[in-house]
């Protein structure tokens, strides 16, 4: 897993916490504050799990690549 997918996750509830505090306490900046900080968790999560995809590819690229040697140097 990815860095990003873990520190985003982490950006995104911390986000949620602060504007829901902000809520409860009437404090419009803290929710302003929360939501941002939110939905830039959520977009370095969306980031890491790309990055995580790319990866599984290019590792199952790679995987098949090395098939295909093994085949060619067998036959």
């Amino acid at each position: 897993m990815d860095k990003d997918r873990l520190e985003g996750k982490a950006k995104d509830i911390a986000g949620r916490v602060e504007r829901q505090v902000g809520e409860w306490t009437g404090d419009k900046d803290a929710q302003a504050e929360g939501t941002g900080n939110q939905a830039e968790g959520k977009v370095q999560n969306t980031f890491g799990k790309a990055k995580d995809k790319l990866r599984d590819l290019s590792d199952n690229a790679r995987d098949n690549a090395d098939t295909v040697d093994e085949k060619d140097d067998a036959a």
